[in-house]
């Protein structure tokens, strides 16, 4: 059976690892979710992640959650653009997350980046995610 919402998915995957205290979880691998690990690594919500192949055309992703004094650095990550109702911002509509403590992640035409690399670039996109 098919997954009708493989980003959601690895964001449920890491909110229940960091509710059970895991040090990985694993989820299936794609381009996009690849993109969207090396955003949260870049913003420093995730310790790194890795790609190891399961069997032939089928690999999986490793990734190593982060924690800081036994709390998990994510406290909130949840999706925002569903394959039901997309959510897209122009650069000068994008909402801070958190007065700025949080990120947004966009796909945008130059790739999946956060909101502040978005500005940067002056370009806007798909809202997927929003991490606090």
């Amino acid at each position: 059976m098919t997954m009708s919402d493989p980003l959601g998915d690895m964001l449920t995957r890491i909110r229940n690892g960091q509710r059970a205290s895991k040090a990985t979880v694993v989820s299936p691998a794609s381009k996009l979710r690849t993109n969207v690990l090396e955003v949260l690594k870049r913003e420093g919500y995730i310790r790194g992640y890795s790609q190891r192949n399961v069997r032939q055309g089928v690999d999986e992703l490793v990734i190593e959650l982060k924690y800081t004094d036994g709390q998990p650095v994510i406290r909130q990550i949840q999706r925002v653009s569903t394959p039901g109702r997309r959510v897209y911002a122009k650069i000068k509509d994008l909402p801070s997350y958190y007065n700025g403590l949080g990120i947004s992640i966009l796909s945008t035409p130059r790739g999946v980046l956060s909101d502040s690399e978005a500005r940067s670039q002056n370009v806007g996109g798909e809202i997927l995610a929003q991490v606090f």
